[in-house]
């Protein structure tokens, strides 16, 4: 699909400093894709390297067990990309991605990827500390799936996605509100024991369910029964 009107890589921050001329280039040499809602857009294991930027839309990054069961990495939004190991080594795609609503993707092919980056620092910079936040939150998975029972899993999960709500007076604000199976998918965990811990957070003061969101009352405690745990190991 060539490129739709309207659309570019100017809401992508990874190329906003590189210049107009220089991003309308690149706009023009990716190829554009419409997706629906459930639509798979990368296979793992594909043999493919095109790097993805999403221009409207939202993503999740998932790896389907042999028994079908779904673990998900992340969800990525306008704005975020997805390929880029693929774009830099050429090796097997190391997830699938799904849309979770209509998403707008530009596909770059990895040789412009890696010229662009390799030529323009600033683009670099932010790929360095891109993947090496990736490096660490995937440090930090395997640690509490490795050490924490379901139940802590949860807890960390809702105090990961509230942390950056966090308000001064000890409150933060997930919106939208949660899904059980989502979080359940996150933590590898079923969707009945998060329907627990999100009661027995409720039934403690701890988080409480609004119309449109979810509100953490007291994010102290909720980090500080994450951390008991994990300063056990």
């Amino acid at each position: 699909m060539s490129q739709p009107a309207g659309a570019s890589l100017n809401t992508i921050p990874l190329f906003a400093e590189i210049g107009d001329a220089e991003r309308d280039r690149l706009s023009q040499l990716c190829s554009w894709r419409r997706y629906g809602p459930q639509e798979q857009i990368i296979d793992r294991d594909a043999e493919t390297s095109d790097v993805y930027f999403i221009a409207e839309g939202r993503v999740r990054i998932v790896i389907y067990s042999l028994s079908g069961r779904e673990i998900a990495f992340d969800e990525l939004v306008e704005g975020q990309y997805f390929g880029e190991l693929a774009g830099i080594d050429r090796g097997r795609r190391s997830a699938s991605v799904v849309a979770l609503r209509p998403t707008l993707v530009a596909a770059m092919n990895a040789a412009t990827f890696m010229d662009t980056v390799c030529n323009n620092a600033s683009c670099a910079k932010p790929l360095l500390q891109h993947l090496a936040r990736m490096v660490r939150r995937a440090t930090d998975r395997i640690m509490d799936l490795s050490t924490l029972g379901a139940n802590n899993r949860v807890h960390a999960e809702i105090l990961r996605l509230a942390r950056d709500t966090l308000q001064p007076d000890n409150t933060a604000t997930i919106k939208p509100i949660p899904v059980h199976s989502d979080i359940a998918a996150r933590v590898s965990t079923a969707r009945e024991t998060v329907a627990r811990v999100f009661g027995q957070l409720a039934q403690a003061g701890i988080v409480e369910r609004r119309s449109d969101h979810l509100l953490v009352h007291d994010f102290d405690r909720l980090e500080e029964m994450v951390e008991e745990v994990r300063g056990d190991f």
